[in-house]
């Protein structure tokens, strides 16, 4: 489902607000795409990027942020 309003996720080890993830990621948040029955989104736009959220451990809740530019300029 697709969310353009904030919703707070955590992992084993930090919760993100919109705040703590506009610091880490350094652009805006647009909106976020949560799968159905998952906790943590998928997806999260921002204004110049598209964040894949990767989870990267099987044990503990941990994840890593994937930013991709949303407009590349091809030369």
């Amino acid at each position: 489902m697709m969310i353009c309003e904030w919703q707070a996720f955590s992992t084993d080890a930090e919760t993100y607000t919109q705040e703590i993830f506009e610091e880490i990621v350094g652009d805006p948040f647009e909106a976020m795409l949560m799968k159905e029955n998952e906790e943590i989104p998928s997806y999260i736009w921002t204004v110049n990027y598209v964040v894949i959220v990767k989870k990267y451990s099987k044990v503990l809740t941990e994840i890593l942020f994937e930013k991709i530019p949303r407009n590349p300029v091809c030369e």
